[in-house]
């Protein structure tokens, strides 16, 4: 392999250490509209050798339509090298150029793709606790969206020779198939609460700790409820607005928070621009289970510029029934 694919440390890099082994998934194809086209199944893994990384990816496209013509390499391997480090990974081609920012067990990348002609942001989240990779791709024509690949992942050891991997990366896939064109839509008629812990980093990719974060999630009709989000610790914010949806587009208006978003099943991106203030809130919230939990990744920006990105999973705390049947 060239020189130019050496890394400049000996060790992997924290987010190389954190993706050892081999990654299982189906992600979704997702047309722009947010139509769901079918199946990506992927085994993937990045390797670190002496002081060189490959990344590579076996891709089975099983979706219809004019992606699967954009998108189906008939069966050829992806692999290229990787300069891996905690600043920068760097992807060296053919398949991909581009980099990815790591977060610690985050990475938030940007690069081109020559064989499908996109330019991709993709961001990879590891829940350890979980066992959980959390993935999404959105792919553009300079600034214009064509389509979204997301879902999860489970990663297994030694799959080629252990039959109960092999089991449980089977019934991981049979579930995620079930699972990945289920709608975003939060709970209807119950109200409660999202609980949790995310790590901070700010644009230096510095970790600053952890902010709590409670949700509190009040229903007004079968459509909207009323929210107000309190963030303590490493970020210190408190925030109130009135959320709605009609199909997949999500609405966010005030009072303290304007804006839109849009789900591509299991996952939402939005923006939400606080009142009053050069600050703003763009994020990717994951629906990871039944039970509403969602793995959230929100970059606050401050003046046009990031200023924090944080990450982790909010726990749903069902409450009542706030829109139990009426009677005249």
């Amino acid at each position: 392999m060239p020189d130019k694919y050496n890394t400049s440390e000996q060790q992997p890099s924290k987010f190389q250490q954190a993706i050892t082994g081999e990654w299982h998934g189906l992600p979704s194809v997702f047309d722009v509209d947010g139509s769901h086209t079918g199946f990506n199944k992927v085994n993937r893994a990045s390797v670190f050798e002496g002081d060189k990384v490959t990344y590579w990816m076996e891709t089975n496209f099983q979706n219809t339509g004019h992606l699967r013509n954009r998108f189906d390499t008939a069966g050829a391997r992806f692999e290229f090298g990787v300069i891996d480090s905690d600043k920068d990974r760097i992807y060296c081609g053919p398949d991909f150029v581009g980099a990815g920012k790591p977060y610690g067990l985050l990475v938030d990348s940007n690069y081109y793709s020559p064989g499908w002609n996109t330019d991709l942001r993709t961001v990879n989240l590891i829940l350890p606790e979980h066992g959980l990779q959390v993935y999404s791709s959105q792919l553009f024509e300079a600034d214009t969206l064509v389509a979204v690949f997301n879902g999860l992942y489970v990663v297994t050891q030694d799959h080629a020779n252990n039959p109960e991997e092999q089991q449980k990366v089977a019934d991981f896939l049979a579930s995620e198939r079930l699972a990945a064109t289920k709608p975003y839509i939060l709970p209807v008629k119950e109200a409660g609460q999202w609980v949790g812990t995310f790590e901070v980093y700010d644009n230096k990719q510095q970790r600053l700790g952890e902010t709590h974060i409670v949700i509190d999630y009040f229903p007004l009709s079968l459509r909207s409820a009323d929210v107000r989000v309190t963030m303590t610790g490493a970020i210190e914010r408190t925030f109130n607005y009135k959320r709605s949806r009609v199909d997949a587009v999500h609405t966010f208006e005030g009072p303290d928070v304007f804006g839109n978003g849009r789900a591509y099943g299991r996952y939402l991106w939005s923006t939400q621009h606080f009142y009053g203030e050069a600050f703003k809130l763009k994020s990717r919230d994951t629906l990871i289970n039944d039970n509403f939990d969602i793995c959230g990744v929100w970059q606050f920006y401050q003046s046009n510029d990031e200023l924090y990105t944080c990450f982790g999973v909010l726990d749903w705390k069902p409450g009542s029934n706030v829109l139990s049947a009426k009677y005249i």
